[in-house]
């Protein structure tokens, strides 16, 4: 296992969305993507059931269906209100930042069924609480994060999206997965055109951390 040389702060702060330097020509080894799944399951799970799978499609035929869903929800988000693209757009300082992203996520749209590999950490459950979810999905949502990191760590790139559930039925379908295993994120992952990221642009800590009260 070779990984890059990065501290845990620079790993946690550079490990970013990768669109556009996704590699999409370079094959990824099944073993690394393993490597990081292994790790991933070091992470919480509630009450400890870990009642997580963890799906990998390579198969070309299988990642190309899956990306023309991906592409048709991505086309009617960069329509709505609320796209990257769009938020912000009279900020002067936020407004170019959210063009780039609205720019990227199309870029991604166009091309998830390139992506070599494609990973959807899922859930076993049989339904879905009615109110309050955080405890059914904080026992899946911290292992995906979990092994983008160790991704970064090896080299590659990932995504977190989640457009996909738009046609979270027609993918269950396709990949056959049974009635109660629920999708939670799609992450595409290839090694990436160059490893040097930087941390994004956040919002002042102290915006937004409140102490004792709001």
């Amino acid at each position: 296992m070779t990984t890059l040389d990065l501290t845990p702060d620079e790993l946690l702060t550079t490990t970013r969305t990768v669109r556009k330097q996704l590699d999409l020509e370079k094959p990824v080894p099944l073993e690394l993507i393993r490597e990081c799944i292994e790790i991933a399951l070091q992470g919480p799970s509630g009450s400890n059931r870990q009642t997580w799978h963890w799906l990998v499609i390579t198969d070309r035929e299988l990642r190309a269906q899956i990306g023309e869903y991906y592409r048709r929800a991505v086309a009617r988000y960069l329509e709505s209100s609320g796209a990257a693209g769009k938020l912000y757009a009279d900020d002067p300082e936020r407004g170019p930042i959210q063009r780039r992203i609205g720019n990227s996520v199309a870029y991604l749209g166009e091309r998830m069924g390139q992506v070599p590999v494609l990973v959807i950490p899922c859930l076993q459950a049989k339904t879905l609480p009615a109110g309050n979810q955080a405890g059914l999905w904080g026992s899946i949502l911290p292992s995906a994060w979990s092994y983008m990191l160790a991704a970064r760590a090896r080299g590659l790139g990932t995504a977190w999206t989640t457009l996909h559930l738009n046609y979270e039925t027609e993918v269950a379908e396709l990949l056959g997965l049974p009635a109660d295993i629920r999708q939670s994120v799609l992450i595409p992952t290839a090694y990436t055109i160059g490893t040097d990221f930087k941390p994004a642009p956040r919002q002042p800590l102290d915006e937004v951390v409140h102490h004792d009260a709001w």
